[in-house]
């Protein structure tokens, strides 16, 4: 399952280093898409034009101001990954408040970065997530299982995506920080980030609600190499 995108990221690696502004203009396209879809499946309706702007920091007329801020944290999250990435920090809660915290800054600073002290119910999902009294020792077995996995990279990123959208710590927000930690793995791991695009939302729920009611994690695994192929040949048509 993972073949195509070795033979990819093997043939990416041994064209290093990227010419430089080939990697900028990727870099920039890649974090407005990924802002962009990665709001849009949460309901933002800033569209993938309005969100550059955003970040150009242009206010768009008739858009909530809590959208805005979406925009502007998501790519801050982003960067502040990349610099994570970059100092081989490791995974742990730390890391997972932090990004939570960026997420929903100027959005609702109470609970930015604070696992929820209530519960919760996930609209149209059949899974129900745990009881917010049982958040801590979860969200340790989290961080344990993913330092203790000896999956395939992209796997490994796909299932921390799921388990910790499963365990939904937070009261929102879930949704963006889980996306934001799987690309922070698979950068880590030198695969590119991916996008789940908003066209898919539907198959992205159907998938996630599968892995968690049924233990199933093929149908989102799928997607994500998919989203990583994608990726990679992107990148590539760029830069060879």
């Amino acid at each position: 399952m993972f073949e195509t995108i070795d033979v990819l990221k093997a043939q990416l690696d041994a064209l290093r280093p990227l010419p430089t502004n080939s990697v900028r203009s990727l870099h920039e396209a890649t974090v407005l898409e990924w802002t962009y879809h990665s709001n849009a499946i949460e309901g933002n309706t800033l569209t993938l034009k309005e969100t550059k702007v955003v970040l150009e920091g242009i206010t768009v007329g008739g858009k909530s101001i809590r959208e805005h801020f979406e925009a502007i944290n998501h790519r801050e999250a982003i960067e502040w990954l990349e610099s994570v990435v970059a100092r081989h920090e490791p995974f742990n809660e730390r890391l997972i408040k932090s990004i939570h915290q960026l997420v929903l800054k100027n959005i609702d600073d109470t609970n930015a970065g604070r696992y929820r002290q209530e519960n919760v119910i996930t609209a149209g999902a059949e899974h129900r997530p745990p009881d917010h009294l049982h958040l801590q020792p979860l969200m340790v077995e989290l961080v344990d299982r993913y330092q203790n996995q000896k999956y395939h990279p992209v796997e490994r990123a796909a299932r921390l995506h799921v388990d910790f959208v499963g365990i939904h710590p937070f009261v929102d927000g879930n949704g963006r920080t889980a996306r934001l930690l799987m690309n922070f793995d698979l950068m880590s791991s030198g695969y590119l980030p991916v996008i789940i695009k908003v066209e898919d939302r539907l198959a992205y729920y159907e998938a996630l609600d599968k892995a968690h009611t049924s233990q199933c994690y093929q149908d989102y695994l799928t997607m994500v190499v998919e989203a990583e192929e994608e990726a990679l040949k992107r990148c590539l048509s760029i830069v060879d």
